[in-house]
């Protein structure tokens, strides 16, 4: 069996593929190798190609100069031009701008190098498991390609039962966060580009045969069904049983699972209690197969449309929302559950029942911490503004990214709507394009609802929502900012607003910029007066919007954009937060706050 590991372990590598994504990594037997990592910063790419440009870690026997073997000379006279244990450390999870003062703006190659002990038992199986990197990665064990990936916000992990050591592993990662046209974002985004592993790394023991993902759901046409799937990684007909447990519910499910490894199950479910924000309901799960136990915490509720109303548990919903960033209290990439605990307070303080994570998944652990405080969550990918809709490669990869993202998080209540875009200029090839990433979740998971955020137009001064691909959308979502980027505050109740289509309307986006602690007149841009005017202005507009279902307003918390250049305002900062950068409150967000409060009790 092990000979049969090894070879498709290595025919993997040789590939550069990532095995398919292990779920639920938090409840899984671990070891943590987040702390300090050597790294070299190498623009030149001088650790993976030679000076002619051949590719290292393409050549039969890898040249001692490249960085991936971890070389160090055998005597005085060798030449060897870096060394990752002489060279400066950095903090894992963590990215390299907001940790380093002159990386601050740095887009381009670092390498990593973790070393580690692990004695791996016999039978026993282990992958390594990345949160994210952003953007491309590079990942080698002891001097051997795993694989790449692309993404900077996904997870994903490689076997490396056939390579680890119990003694003097050197774990390296190649990380290029440059951008690329053709990337998923593209160059043009307004959030910081931060580089580095910037979520948890895990080394990850199993069997030889274990349960590798799950899914456990409300049935969609029958909400006394839970129904899902189990799904055994190297499946062997000696273990051909597995038990899904749920002792709240009186649940204990033995299925015999199939020839290809799956087993579907549909189990009836007498009385249920229904998560909500409200009532965060989670029951304790495990799912028993090949004397390991999969744990996990998993809410039961249903999320449909009817018309123009969003129904939870059957009931209509008005989803008070905000807009959020994965950003910490230092202006670096928030990877920690103090931060996710620090912008979910936040959020139920404004008087949220729903978060839109924007513009690209979120940590795990803001997902599962939304879970237990009962926020909703809109979870999207970053095909954001103009990627190219008509290359299949950046097709591929955005949905390479929606695909890990709903592999992760479709076990989690709290989402209730996959996003598909954001802002995307309409064109015959982007309607294909984002209609094909509809269809695509929905093979993965029809449980929840579709959208995307989209741009409006004016016919004869009313404002339309009707681009096409609403038609494919469950809820007509639209950012709009006026006040800000056009349009006139004093008059703004009397713009109207219309839509083709009978289905509920959120307004993904709207705001404007404010410095915390300026104060002017309430026509002075910048002011905190100006935010706070915009707010009131807005409100008495969007209360007019027909087949509201309700808003995330731009944003909770000030957050960096090198977009933002403006001395003294900006200072490379979006500032269209209720909250300062420093945890300031901004007199719009009790604006705001009052609002939800009204909405709440009507």
């Amino acid at each position: 069996m092990k000979k049969i590991l090894t070879l498709l372990l290595l025919t993997a590598s040789f590939l550069g593929l990532a095995q398919e994504l292990i779920t639920n990594v938090p409840n899984r037997i671990t070891k943590s190798l987040n702390g300090e990592w050597n790294y070299i910063i190498d623009p030149y790419e001088t650790g993976f190609y030679s000076f002619h440009h051949d590719q290292y870690d393409k050549q039969e026997k890898p040249s001692n100069s490249a960085f991936f073997n971890n070389y160090h000379a055998v005597n005085k006279q060798e030449l060897v031009e870096y060394d990752f244990d002489k060279s400066p450390k950095i903090n894992i999870p963590g990215d390299w701008n907001s940790q380093v003062p002159e990386l601050k703006y740095y887009e381009g190659n670092i390498w990593f190098k973790k070393s580690f002990d692990y004695d791996l038992k016999d039978k026993k199986r282990l992958f390594v498991y990345f949160g994210a990197i952003n953007y491309k990665a590079d990942v080698y064990l002891n001097g051997k390609k795993l694989g790449t990936h692309e993404g900077g916000f996904t997870p994903f992990n490689f076997e490396v039962t056939a390579i680890v050591k119990a003694k003097g592993n050197y774990l390296v990662v190649k990380v290029d966060n440059t951008r690329h046209k053709e990337d998923v974002p593209t160059t043009n985004t307004d959030w910081w580009n931060y580089g580095g592993i910037t979520r948890d790394v895990s080394l990850i023991e199993t069997e030889q045969s274990f349960v590798q993902d799950y899914t456990l759901q409300l049935d969609k046409k029958n909400k006394n069904v839970i129904s899902g799937f189990i799904k055994i990684n190297n499946f062997d007909p000696k273990f051909n049983l597995a038990t899904v447990s749920i002792p709240e519910l009186k649940i204990n499910y033995n299925g015999k699972i199939n020839s290809d490894g799956t087993l579907n199950f549909e189990i009836p479910v007498k009385k249920i209690s229904y998560w909500s924000p409200e009532n965060p309901k989670l029951y304790e799960v495990t799912i028993d197969f090949n004397r390991q136990k999969q744990k996990d915490t998993i809410g039961f509720r249903t999320i449909e449309t009817l018309n123009d109303k969003i129904l939870l548990n059957g009931k209509p919903i008005f989803l008070r929302g905000i807009s959020i960033h994965e950003e910490n209290a230092k202006g670096g990439r928030a990877n920690s559950d103090e931060d996710a605990l620090r912008l979910l307070n936040w959020a139920k303080e404004l008087g949220c029942n729903y978060v839109r994570l924007a513009h690209y998944p979120h940590n795990e652990n803001i997902v599962r911490m939304a879970d237990k405080m009962g926020l909703m969550v809109w979870e999207e990918i970053p095909v954001y503004w103009t990627v190219e809709f008509t290359n299949n490669e950046t097709y591929k990869n955005a949905e390479n990214q929606l695909t890990a993202a709903v592999t992760r998080d479709k076990n989690r209540a709290s989402i209730i709507i996959w996003s598909m875009a954001n802002e995307t200029p309409v064109s015959d090839a982007r309607n294909t394009f984002i209609k094909n990433l509809v269809t695509h979740t929905k093979s993965l998971d029809n449980t929840r609802l579709i959208s995307a955020a989209l741009l409006t137009h004016k016919v004869d001064g009313i404002g339309m929502i009707d681009d096409e691909i609403g038609k494919y959308l469950d809820i007509i979502a639209f950012n709009q900012y006026l006040g800000w980027y056009g349009g006139n505050l004093e008059d703004a109740e009397k713009t109207l607003w219309k839509t083709p289509y009978n289905k509920p309307v959120i307004v993904s986006e709207f705001g404007g910029d404010a410095k915390q602690g300026l104060h002017g007149e309430k026509n002075e841009r910048w002011t905190e007066e100006y935010q706070e005017y915009l707010y009131i202005q807005n409100l008495k507009m969007i209360e007019k919007i027909p087949q509201l279902s309700g808003l995330s307003p731009w944003i909770l918390v000030d957050f960096r954009s090198p977009k933002r250049l403006l001395p003294g305002i900006q200072d490379g900062y979006n500032r269209k937060g209720l909250i300062s950068n420093d945890g300031q409150k901004k007199k719009a967000f009790y604006i705001m706050r009052d609002w939800y409060e009204k909405k709440k009790n009507e």
